[in-house]
């Protein structure tokens, strides 16, 4: 079993935006909803957004909505999550996971921090 590797996560400015990857492992990748999860210092990890594995049905937590925007690419195995008119409150550690998530499938995650 390999890991989920995120990338793209940075300082960034309130306002600002940053463009998360996910590269996923697994044959079965194309089958499942992705997720992306953050943590932020002192909380529990939660649901920032998931997508359908055809990617043509998507959620978002009500936090992001409007902001952020997830998409894959399943013939790279990666899952994308831009950010756009970020928040400090958006500051956080973020991972992607199948939904629901797998306890044995979490990465290194990616920080984002947001300034104010």
């Amino acid at each position: 079993q390999v890991q989920p590797v995120e990338s793209g996560g940075g300082l960034v400015q309130a306002g600002g935006s940053l463009r998360l990857s996910c590269v996923a492992s697994g044959r079965t990748f194309n089958y499942l909803t992705m997720g992306w999860f953050r943590q932020a210092p002192g909380k529990e990890r939660d649901i920032v957004a998931h997508i359908n594995w055809r990617g043509t049905s998507t959620y978002y937590a009500d936090s992001v909505k409007g902001r952020f925007t997830i998409s894959r690419d399943n013939a790279k195995n990666t899952v994308y999550l831009q950010m756009n008119s970020l928040k400090p409150e958006d500051t956080a550690v973020y991972y992607c996971n199948q939904h629901p998530p797998r306890s044995d499938y979490w990465g290194q995650g990616t920080q984002v921090t947001v300034s104010s």
